[in-house]
């Protein structure tokens, strides 16, 4: 279960789109205008003149007029309506100024790469269909001179584009799935408490916007701490998974479960009438009592509160009535058993901490095929007589088979930390055997030449910081200068195609990236203690166990349970137990080294993995935390040692776990001191 941006930010990001289409759309027709100014002597610049300032009107006009296209619903219309106009006016622009090879000549090209990175693909064929007819009507028209260049550059765009397309295609579902973990708990698979009140805000203005009626539904475990003494933590995960998959089952397809706390659930039901409700409780309390039962509160909108706080406080006071109502009792062992054996987990969204680094070396490697190889075409179908040909054949040859191999390594490269002094390399070393290739085929003016240039804004979308256009606009400067360019403004057009659309792409490409990080984050970390989330801390203690075990570093698990931590929120209410986990968890991390992992599985369980402390000093840091978090609640903690007591997380967890039952039942359960407000009313957190 997911959930989705709210009505208000959707729109907010159409007005911005239709903004920024327009905004951009005026860029070209601009840099264009100073090019017939400062030429204004040659040929058919007053009709040039005249297109691109009917360009600009029109984009112009659509930027004014953005918040009315937005609320028109005409986004779509308007912005295909745009690049339509920017086609046949790029077309007509290369036919004035003398063709392909004309100063303008390179505008199409660059404008399908452009559109391949952020466009979905059946209106950017459409619009690359479009732009592919404009362009080999300027080849057919300036002369058969034109025509292999056309080949190789509809060839090699239309890879480019491909590429452009594959990766970006990769990235948005990567971000589809980070945000999705980011919502999803873990352990259930049901919504977490950030997606849970994520999607309870949106079906709220929703039922507000359409007149329809929704409920909140809390389910509080009953005695589920008692499950967890008695059984052990693993067969309260198991039947927190099966309730779940319980609730959820006994609901709606379309209706949203949430693990908001260790043993709170919530739910929200939309379109149901206040009459419905009992029906519905019936059917839960059924579903889940002598296994898994609870108090299950609820509350409707709009006939009883209209904002969620105020749902979750009716909702609250219900399940505990609830509670009272019925006599709460820990479930049979062969219950839980039974819970156990049925208790198969959802299978979340799959993201490889590679992922990312693997697609971009391998669409990196890609492009190190598909540039020299669409150069090695060119060689051998129209350069027949060419005195350097098979020089550079070998030359290409030579890029060609280091593309192979990068991509052949792509998955062995992700892993490595060599990656990031490997690529650069062969990176370099590949446009400068595509430099030699240009300088030996004539200068900037061959056919190499705009093919060196339509790479770059692929390599600026998978290496958002562009480094690498400093250096690719140095050399093809550098090759105008000294090699030869058929005209000072052709080397000046070209170049600046290349990097306006090398620019917005790295925008987008660091735009993307730090959504990603974002989200990336989100997903490991505990929404309400900022601790690390159960994902996290597997993720982190993998591999802080395989640098143990590869260096031979002591590394210790400690397990803290929170005494009677129930009592706290049963008197004095959900918001105090969860400013106490705040500050427990904010507790652990002061007192802690900054390398030590400390996370949240979930209710009142707190674990550390200790990596910067010896063996022998275990038992000296777990008193420590003890000794530091009584002040608010007594903790019982049990520890386990990398190599006495295990050589994997599960095996120093089971026994981390059955240490702290074992001082647990040995000395008792401290109830929580939590102290009294000050007189402002703040709560004191430490």
């Amino acid at each position: 279960m997911t959930t989705t941006s709210s009505p208000g930010d959707k729109s907010r990001q159409r007005l911005r789109s239709v903004r920024a289409g327009a905004a951009l759309t005026m860029l070209t027709p601009l840099c264009t205008l100073v090019y017939v100014a400062t030429t204004w002597s040659a040929g058919n610049r007053p009709a040039m003149a005249m297109i691109c300032v009917s360009m600009l009107v029109l984009a112009a006009v659509a930027l004014a007029g953005a918040q009315a296209i937005e609320r028109a619903g005409r986004r779509a219309t308007v912005q295909m309506a745009g690049l339509v106009v920017n086609i046949a006016g790029f077309t007509a622009l290369a036919l004035l100024d003398g063709g392909l090879k004309s100063a303008v000549g390179a505008y199409l090209p660059f404008l399908v790469i452009m559109l391949a990175v952020g466009m979905p693909l059946r209106p950017f064929l459409a619009v690359a269909g479009l732009a592919v007819a404009g362009y080999w009507t300027v080849a057919i028209i300036g002369g058969p001179a034109q025509m292999s260049y056309a080949v190789i550059h509809t060839i090699h765009t239309g890879i480019i584009a491909t590429l452009c397309l594959r990766y970006s295609a990769a990235m948005v579902s990567l971000q589809r799935r980070l945000s999705d973990l980011s919502r999803i708990d873990p352990l259930t698979g049901c919504l977490n408490r950030r997606g849970f009140e994520e999607r309870l805000a949106n079906e709220l203005a929703e039922a507000e916007r359409t007149g329809d009626s929704a409920v909140l539904l809390l389910v509080d475990l009953d005695g589920f701490k008692e499950i967890n003494d008695r059984y052990g933590h693993q067969a309260g995960d198991d039947l927190l998974v099966w309730t779940g998959r319980t609730i959820d089952e006994q609901l709606r397809t379309h209706d949203a479960v949430g693990r908001v706390g260790g043993d709170e659930f919530a739910a929200v039901l939309s379109g149901i009438e206040p009459d419905g409700v009992p029906v519905v409780l019936e059917r839960l309390h059924a579903a889940l009592d002598g296994v898994a039962s609870a108090g299950i509160g609820y509350a409707c909108y709009p006939a009883e509160a209209t904002s969620p706080e105020a749902l979750k406080e009716i909702a609250d006071r219900r399940v505990y009535r609830d509670k009272v109502d019925h006599n709460r009792q820990v479930p049979a062992e062969a219950a839980v058993a039974g819970a156990r054996g049925d208790g198969a987990r959802r299978q979340s969204a799959k993201v490889s901490r590679h992922e990312r680094r693997r697609r971009a070396i391998t669409e990196t490697g890609r492009l190190g095929i598909s540039t020299p190889g669409m150069g090695l075409l060119y060689v051998l179908l129209f350069a027949g007589g060419h005195p350097n040909r098979w020089l550079m054949a070998t030359l290409l040859t030579v890029a060609v088979t280091l593309g192979v191999t990068t991509v052949a390594a792509a998955a062995r490269l992700s892993r490595s930390s060599a990656a990031a002094m490997i690529m650069p390399i062969v990176g370099a070393l590949q446009f400068t055997i595509c430099t030699v290739v240009v300088c030996l085929d004539g200068g900037a003016s061959s056919t190499p030449a705009l093919g060196m240039l339509t790479t770059l804004p692929l390599i600026a979308l998978i290496s958002p910081r562009a480094v690498l256009l400093p250096f690719a606009a140095s050399a093809f400067v550098a090759i105008a200068v000294f090699v030869g360019v058929s005209s000072t403004w052709y080397a000046i057009g070209h170049l600046t195609s290349a990097l306006v659309v090398s620019l917005v792409c790295a925008s987008r490409g660091r735009v993307a990236a730090e959504q990603r990080r974002k989200l990336r984050e989100l997903s490991r970390v505990d929404a309400l203690t900022q601790c690390l989330n159960r994902r996290g801390f597997m993720e982190r203690s993998t591999a802080e166990l395989a640098h143990a075990h590869r260096h031979r570093r002591d590394l210790s698990l400690l397990i803290l349970d929170l005494d009677r931590f129930k009592e706290v929120n049963d008197s004095e209410g959900h918001a105090a137990g969860d400013e106490l986990l705040c500050w427990v968890g904010a507790t652990l991390r002061e007192r802690l080294h900054p390398h030590d992992v400390v996370g949240r599985l979930g209710g009142d369980e707190f674990v550390v993995l200790l990596s910067s402390h010896s063996a022998g000093e275990t038992d000296d840091v777990a008193g420590d935390l003890e000794a530091a978090l009584a002040e608010r609640i007594g903790v019982s903690v049990g520890a386990g040692v990398l190599g006495r007591h295990g050589t994997d997380l599960e095996g120093l967890y089971a026994h981390a776990d059955a240490e702290l039952y074992r001082r647990k039942l040995a000395r008792g359960r401290g109830r929580s001191r939590r102290p009294a407000a000050p007189a402002d009313g703040n709560a004191l957190v430490a």
